[in-house]
């Protein structure tokens, strides 16, 4: 479950008094990326935070900032770990992953979690969710979602301060966050992530009912409330993604946000497929987001989220549709910022 603000965190008490087998978890991870497998020998004195991560995740986006300044900011004193742990089935191919970490200048070790047993053992339930570990391999706070990220960096460097490994910092680590891991708008948010899949689908506007696991022709209804969404065209609403089945399907989405996205990708490695986006039947222009020009114009080439609208103020309810010129995207969600 991914979550936007919200925390909860402890300090002491009886997670500080007993001995956690989470560290040993980390071992169960079949694959690593920038690093070799790290568990409790060669963790042993050192304090570690845990990052769970789904690389489409745009919760997790927006705290990345913060993850990786602070990696950088105490090097060789805290091991950052990032937990992958999938929600979407491409996200369970490691190169997907190791394409995305790259992408998005994640150095730090990454533990493949694509079974869910690092996941079970820290008893985990959201992405993003950070746990700071002790030298003595403790779990000594937990937190999980957006903000709260200064209370973050005080335990983190009380844990360096215990273990005599660093002198106490008066300034938080820099931080630099653009594109889809600047903060949301939240005064301006009341849009929530929509899945386009049957399994966790809600709002669906398009006329008729919503034919599992085969083909449908679709259409858009003249007239969408705040949030719901639509088809036209020839698709296949599957259990977690919607397929196109021929050329110049259109998806339809009406939200109220500064930013739209939208996670897909293409039906095999190396295919593109072309779309065209537009908010209230108008090209984007100033509205545009990171992945597509001016006039609406971008290309759907890996799995992964797309930022498609950031708008200027003021922000209102708005029409976003996307067409796709070629046949055979794969929808998974809408999310917004």
């Amino acid at each position: 479950m991914a979550i936007g603000i919200g925390h909860l965190g402890v300090f002491g008490g009886a997670d500080a008094n007993a001995a956690s087998g989470e560290l040993t978890a980390l071992g169960r991870a079949r694959d690593w990326i920038n690093s070799p497998g790290l568990g409790p020998r060669e963790l042993a004195g050192k304090v570690v935070l845990v990052d769970f991560w789904t690389y489409t995740c745009i919760n997790w986006l927006r705290t990345l900032p913060y993850v990786r300044a602070w990696a950088n900011t105490y090097p060789g004193q805290l091991i950052v770990i990032g937990v992958h742990t999938p929600e979407f089935p491409f996200e369970h191919d490691v190169e997907n992953v190791r394409r995305a970490a790259r992408q998005m200048r994640v150095d730090y070790p990454i533990a493949i979690d694509n079974d869910y047993a690092i996941w079970r053992a820290f008893n985990n339930n959201y992405w993003p969710a950070l746990y700071a570990i002790d030298s003595r391999g403790r779990v000594r706070h937990h937190q999980f979602g957006e903000g709260d990220y200064d209370r973050a960096e005080i335990v983190v460097r009380r844990l360096l301060a215990d273990a005599g490994t660093t002198r106490p910092r008066e300034n938080a680590a820099s931080i630099e966050a653009s594109a889809a891991e600047a903060p949301a708008d939240w005064a301006d948010l009341r849009s929530s992530e929509t899945y386009v899949g049957y399994d966790r689908a809600e709002h669906f506007a398009s006329a008729g009912h919503l034919a599992r696991d085969r083909r449908r022709a679709y259409t858009i209804p003249a007239h969408l409330a705040s949030n719901q969404w639509a088809l036209a065209g020839d698709w296949t609403i599957g259990r977690q993604a919607t397929v196109l089945n021929t050329p110049s399907g259109r998806i339809a989405c009406r939200f109220h946000a500064r930013d739209l996205h939208l996670v897909m990708g293409p039906p095999r490695e190396g295919q593109s497929i072309r779309f065209r986006v537009s908010v209230d039947g108008q090209p984007p222009r100033a509205a545009r987001g990171l992945d597509v020009d001016a006039d609406g114009n971008g290309m759907v080439v890996e799995p992964r989220l797309y930022q498609l609208i950031r708008q200027p103020k003021p922000i209102v309810d708005r029409q976003f549709e996307i067409e796709f010129l070629d046949s055979g995207v794969e929808a998974f969600s809408f999310t917004f910022g």
